[in-house]
């Protein structure tokens, strides 16, 4: 047989997958990265906020592993402990992580602008509202309560701690998926602020948009980035975007505002038959 012939879904979107801090609450992506700052901190190993942002997304205790595989940081710890962090130093920071996470976290809980709003959008197109989160189950039922208080309640939330692996990893995507039961997964979007959110969506093979200004990228809540004179602030957006899009996103937008408009996009070209 010279020809055989594929299935294309011709439907529209089903569900949409958002990620916590940066996206829907905690303009700026501040409560992990602060703590990260302390825990080296209290190990005597000093490192920046742009160091401690580089690994967000993925499960915490990835993050502090991989922070200390940072060069930098990594001789600065060599310099003063006069070798190299081991899985017991990990795993002894990973422990002073969590009780400062979860004492923080309210201080971080506030929505982003228009995240009801957007929210309210995506209900009125019948769409099932999933999240992931490198955040660990103890730190979530706190955002979740936090949450629900301002008016934001997802159907799914899927930690890393529920699933194999984490971020860039797709399992915490397709946990959501059959929690919320709903297949094929490119009528599914995924919506973060970091680039191993990103990439966790593209693995999932769901439409992935990457949220530039709100989140990880610019590292600033709403207050400070206001502040900017506007051609470091383009400097800053022209750099996230070009990350993000270098990830592969298919999609890049400032915040969860812009959203919708996407959507409309998307629908459209899976009526083409076009995928992911």
């Amino acid at each position: 047989m010279e020809f055989v012939f594929q299935r294309a879904y011709r439907g529209s979107l089903k569900a949409i997958l958002l990620d916590w801090a940066g996206t829907t609450m905690d303009y700026g992506c501040y409560a992990p990265a602060v703590v990260f700052v302390q825990v080296y901190e209290r190990k005597g190993v000093p490192i920046s906020m742009e160091e401690a942002r580089i690994p967000m997304g993925a499960h915490k205790k990835v993050h502090i592993r991989q922070i200390s595989q940072i060069e930098a940081v990594n001789q600065r710890w060599q310099d003063i402990h006069g070798r190299k962090p081991d899985e017991d130093d990990i795993e002894a920071m990973f422990q002073d992580f969590i009780p400062l996470q979860l004492a923080c976290l309210p201080d971080y809980a506030d929505l982003i602008p228009y995240t009801l709003e957007t929210v309210a959008d995506f209900r009125r197109r019948g769409l099932k509202i999933g999240s992931t989160t490198g955040y660990t189950g103890e730190m979530m039922q706190l955002l979740l309560a936090e949450a629900k208080k301002r008016g934001y309640e997802p159907d799914s939330t899927v930690c890393a701690t529920d699933v194999p692996a984490g971020r860039p990893e797709p399992w915490m995507c397709v946990q959501n998926a059959m929690n919320l039961g709903v297949y094929p997964f490119e009528a599914v979007v995924k919506v973060d602020d970091t680039l191993p959110g990103i990439e966790e969506g593209l693995n999932a093979g769901m439409w992935t948009i990457g949220l530039a200004k709100t989140g990880n990228e610019i590292g600033l809540n709403e207050a400070e980035i206001n502040k900017l004179d506007d051609d470091v602030l383009e400097r800053k957006m022209t750099r996230a975007r070009k990350r993000m899009w270098q990830t592969g996103a298919h999609y890049v937008v400032d915040g969860i505002w812009n959203v919708p408009a996407v959507l409309d996009d998307i629908n459209a070209r899976l009526a083409r038959g076009e995928r992911p």
